[in-house]
This record gives C-alpha cells, sequence and structure tokens, in this order.
C-alpha cells in the first residue's frame, strides 16, 4: 500500500530559549544549509550564530506563536487533514529538523502497512537547502533503519498550472484595493548554492539573462523557477510590467540573491509606490517568515519609509485551490 508524506522545514518545540537554540544548531549545522568545510560550521554556528541570534529569533516567535503551538506546525497539521479527508491512502507529515520527524512519520506509514511511500516536499522550487536536503535524509532514514520503502519524491511544481491558479486566486481578492504594486517576496538562498546545483556548471549566474534561456539547469535553478512563478502570475493577472517585483528575504551574510526585500521595501515609498501588497510563493503554509518577518516587520519597514497601505497576502495554507492541485499532483505521483 501506497503512504503518503508531507514534509515542511521545522520549528522549535517549544517556545522557549533552549527549543530555539536546538532547533537552530540542527538546522544551521546542516551541510546543506551552510555549505562550509564542518569543522568551520560548527564554529560559526554554535559560537557565532547561535549565540547571538536566538534571543532574537525567540523574541520573533513570540510575536506570532499560538496557544497550540508554532505556526508552520499548526498550519502543516491542518493541511494534511485537509489532504487526508481527500485520499484512501495514509498520510503523515513530518519536519526536516526537530519535530515530529521525519523518522517518526515514516515509521507511522509503515505501522499502517505502507510498503511505498509517495514523498512530498512541501517546496514549489527547488534547492538544496530544502527540496535535496529533504530528499537526503528520507533515504538516509530508509537505509539506516532498513525500512524497506519504495520511494517516489514529487517534483517542483513551480509552474504547473493549477499552482500558479491557486496563487492567483489568492492573490486576486487584493487587487480590488487598488495597490500601485505587487511584490512576490522568495526565501532568498546563497548564489553559491545556485551554482553548485547547476549540472552544466556554466549556465547560472553565468549572463545577466541566463534565467529566461532555456538550459537542462532551470530543474535545479531556484532563481529562474521563482522568477518564472512570478511572471506566470504577473500574466494571469494581466500585471503590467511596472506594477510588479520579486525580492527575497530572510538573508545570512553577505552573497545571498538580490534584492533584498527589506530594502526594496524601503525603497519603494521613494519611488511614489505607496500602497502595495505583498505574497510569498516559497511558502506554502504561513509561519515565523511570513507572519513576523513580513506581515510584521515588512510593514513597519514600508509604512516608515513612507508607504500608507501594506496588504499581507496569506500562504496558500488550506486554501480549497491548493488542496485540489496537492490531490491532483499526488494522484499523478
Amino acid at each position: 500500500m501506497k503512504g503518503i508524506l508531507l514534509i515542511n522545514l521545522g520549528s522549535p518545540r517549544n517556545l522557549d530559549l533552549p527549543s530555539v537554540k536546538t532547533y537552530l544548531k540542527e538546522f544551521l549545522t546542516d551541510e546543506l544549509v551552510i555549505d562550509i568545510p564542518k569543522i568551520f560550521r560548527r564554529i560559526l554556528v554554535n559560537n557565532f550564530i547561535v549565540p547571538f541570534r536566538a534571543r532574537n529569533t525567540l523574541k520573533a516567535y513570540e510575536t506570532i506563536w499560538k496557544k497550540s503551538g508554532s505556526p508552520l506546525i499548526i498550519n502543516t497539521n491542518y493541511l494534511t487533514k485537509r489532504v487526508q479527508q481527500r485520499t484512501e491512502y495514509p498520510v503523515e507529515f513530518a519536519m526536516r529538523y526537530q519535530e515530529p520527524s521525519i523518522e517518526s512519520s515514516m515509521k507511522k506509514l509503515v505501522d499502517k502497512g505502507c510498503s511505498s511511500l509517495t514523498i512530498l516536499p512541501l517546496y514549489p522550487h527547488y534547492a538544496m537547502s530544502t527540496t535535496l536536503t529533504t530528499q537526503r535524509k528520507v533515504e538516509e532514514i530508509n537505509n539506516k533503519k532498513k525500512l524497506g520503502l519504495e520511494l517516489k519524491f514529487v517534483s517542483p511544481f513551480y509552474n504547473q498550472d493549477q499552482y500558479i491558479s491557486a496563487l492567483t486566486s489568492k492573490i486576486k481578492p487584493f487587487l480590488n484595493y487598488k495597490i500601485d504594486y505587487l511584490l512576490f517576496s522568495y526565501h532568498g538562498i546563497p548564489e553559491r548554492h545556485i551554482l553548485k546545483t547547476d549540472p552544466t556548471g556554466s549556465h547560472c549566474l553565468k549572463h545577466n539573462n541566463c534565467c529566461t534561456v532555456e538550459s537542462e539547469a532551470k530543474r535545479f535553478c531556484y532563481k529562474a523557477q521563482v522568477l518564472e512563478t512570478s511572471r506566470l502570475c504577473a500574466s494571469s493577472l494581466k500585471l503590467e510590467e511596472n506594477k510588479w517585483g520579486v525580492s527575497f528575504q530572510s538573508r545570512i551574510g553577505p552573497g545571498w540573491l538580490k534584492p533584498f526585500s527589506d530594502i526594496e521595501l524601503q525603497k519603494l515609498p521613494q519611488k511614489g509606490i505607496k500602497n502595495i501588497a505583498v505574497i510569498c510563493p516559497s511558502f506554502l503554509v504561513d509561519n515565523l517568515e511570513t507572519l513576523e518577518e513580513m506581515q510584521i516587520r515588512g510593514q513597519e519597514t514600508f509604512k516608515n519609509a513612507g508607504g500608507k497601505n501594506f496588504y499581507y497576502i496569506p500562504c496558500l495554507n488550506e486554501d480549497d485551490h491548493w488542496v485540489d492541485f496537492l490531490i491532483n499532483l499526488l494522484a499523478e505521483n
């Protein structure tokens, strides 16, 4: 029997400093997230990033934490239940980092009689720090624990019609607010990640228009994929070129994809753009980066720079169009 496993990134177990530190350490010591030699990665994470970042991260979580826990886990759980209602196969969800762990969820599906798994990493776009690390972890557990499961991973779906339709249906109501501009804000990644995942070794970031040129590299290029998602949505919404744009948030250090979302939010009012809507398509359910970083801090940044109206467009979460697409996508896999 087939089982379905939805996997998201992760969240602290509890709203306290030890939980935040544990989560950050597990997340940031992943060699596919901070891709430097192991000894330097551990020194950087344990001696610098976690000690200086943990308290600020805790404060950020305090602004969005629910009585029942982390919004990311709550929203992923809700989505899983919606999918389970629409399929005959057992469905579980897991987090790449922390709980519920991938191993525990895989074992639950085995206990329910599953001999094969369809794994859906909850990321529309390919990146080594999301898609690839998730796949490797699932394969590692399957081999080490000798589960003997047949594994099938759902590919990124950044340009599939029904996914674009779900996004545009989420955006359309906000266009009625007479906004001046729609900003697509994506999670940032280091440029070196894009270079590392380029199978040709000679295409990505080599030319100004590399993302618009068809290449084998596009299957693994995060930047090209997010630009296409944005373009397809803007085309479907019939937006003029000067009425929308793309930016990247959540950077850590230099060398990350530009333009940066916080800088763009400061610049837009200076250009006379006072009323904007923002959507974060790289996130499928609302979480820290959307609710705190964008809806709260992003809005403050925009208004402090002279902006007037800031409309945050929620993630797809349990949206009916999105769930319909997921059911069809999982049926094909």
